[in-house]
Formats: C-alpha cells, sequence, structure tokens
C-alpha cells in the first residue's frame, strides 16, 4: 500500500525516516526497554514504527497508537495490522477516561519514547498513561534530556522542553514507584550540540544517521564507561500502585 505523507508533520516525518534506516541503533532503543515490558504492551506515539517493529517481530502481544491517521494507517499496512491493534490515543485529552473507557486498566506495559516533551501538561500526559495500566503494571517513558543543549531542531518538533534525571524522576514518582532510571546513548549529546546548536541544522541528516547507526557498537560501549551517567535521552521505568 503507498501511502501519501503530505499531511503528516514534513519535519517529525523527514527525521522518523531517517531514524528508521538506522537499525542497529533502533534495536540498542529495543533492547534498552524491552527488559522492563512484560504482558500485554501499549505504544504511545508509534509513528512510523521504528521501535514496534521489533515487538511485532517477536510476536509480543503489542498495540501500538498515534494521534495522526495517516500514521495510523501506515502502521496498520507496514505490519499487517487492524483497527483493534492500532489505535487513537490522544494522552493529553482533559477528558480521557471518557474517551477510552474500552482500555481502561487493560495493559501490563505502556511505553512511550520521545512523547512526553511534545505535550505542555506532562504530569497530565502521565496521569492518563497511568489509567491504562492494571495494577502493578510498568510505564516505561523516553524523553530527550539536557535543557541546555535545546535547539532549533527541538523548536522544529515542537518539545516543550527537555529533562533531566533529576526533573523526570519527581514527575513520573508523583504517579508510581521507580523500577529503573538511566541515560542512554551518550554520544549524542555530542552530536545534537553539532547540528542543532553550532551548525543551526533543523533536521537530523540521513547521511549522518547511517555514521551513527554504523557507530553504534562503539557508542554502547561508552554508555558503559560512563555508567549511563550522560546521555541524549533518559529511560524512566515506574510501576503502577497496587
Amino acid at each position: 500500500m503507498q501511502l501519501e505523507y503530505k499531511d503528516l508533520d514534513r519535519e517529525g516525518l523527514d527525521i522518523l525516516l531517517a531514524i528508521s534506516s538506522a537499525d542497529k541503533f533502533n534495536k540498542w532503543t529495543y533492547q534498552a526497554i524491552n527488559p522492563f515490558c512484560k504482558g500485554k504492551i501499549l505504544e504511545i506515539g508509534s509513528g512510523v514504527g521504528n521501535i514496534s517493529q521489533f515487538f511485532v517481530k517477536e510476536n509480543k502481544p503489542i498495540f501500538l497508537s498515534d494521534i495522526r491517521p495517516n500514521y495510523r494507517e501506515l502502521l496498520k499496512s507496514k505490519f499487517m495490522l487492524d483497527d483493534d491493534h492500532v489505535l487513537n490515543i490522544d494522552i493529553a485529552h482533559p477528558n480521557f477516561s471518557n474517551q477510552n473507557p474500552e482500555i481502561l486498566g487493560e495493559f501490563d506495559t505502556i511505553i512511550c519514547l520521545n512523547v512526553v516533551e511534545h505535550i505542555e501538561d506532562d504530569n497530565l500526559a502521565i496521569e492518563n498513561m497511568l489509567k491504562l495500566l492494571k495494577k502493578e503494571g510498568h510505564l516505561i517513558v523516553l524523553v530527550p534530556a539536557f535543557q541546555s543543549i535545546f535547539n532549533g531542531i527541538d523548536i522544529i518538533l515542537e518539545h516543550y522542553r527537555r529533562y533531566n534525571k533529576k526533573t523526570i524522576k519527581k514527575l513520573m514518582l508523583n504517579h508510581g514507584t521507580l523500577i529503573k532510571s538511566f541515560y542512554f546513548n551518550s554520544m549524542g549529546v555530542l552530536a545534537w550540540f553539532i547540528f542543532g546548536k553550532l551548525l543551526k541544522s533543523k533536521t537530523i541528516p540521513e547521511g549522518e544517521m547511517k555514521i551513527y547507526n554504523y557507530l553504534v557498537p562503539i557508542i554502547k560501549l561508552i554508555d558503559k564507561l560512563v555508567l549511563q551517567k550522560v546521555g541524549l535521552s533518559i529511560v524512566c521505568v515506574i510501576k503502577k500502585p497496587n
């Protein structure tokens, strides 16, 4: 099925497509969050399925979602899923429970990667996602790190903020018990600074992303050497109260 992209967010799509070619990087991201995934899984903001693909390939019970209809059509076509497995979920909706009564308390794990920073009221977003979890379910959030490297790419992507370990933990601990929190992708900080701050780029160049992808084994080693104390992103995992 050939999809029309004209109605998608152009800049966001360009970046997602650039990252889609980075198979080693995407698999590394999947490997970072997979140990915390259990049972029936929901991914919030699946985009073009860069991380979703690994769950689908392993036949895990995952449901995908996105607020943009064209992304949902792309996901259904790409992974041969029906409407029941690709959902329209707006975690910023002020009347969330009434909008989604059929899926409240339905999931064991919710994955939300690079989404919360797009939402002005991030506390509401976390609160709404918790409503979809079963008791003792896991919420896995990945967000961009360090406000000091906020730049033109963040603005184009409509990011409200970047986080640090303290601010994301404070946000998440309002809603559950901390399981794990760690920085991810240490070398990405330098790349984001160079392209966004110094070169004033408004996107992630596909060519450079392919080079970065090639270097992933080295970057993974650097993450271990710095003990995951710095990174372009932060992963935070909490457990919903019993």
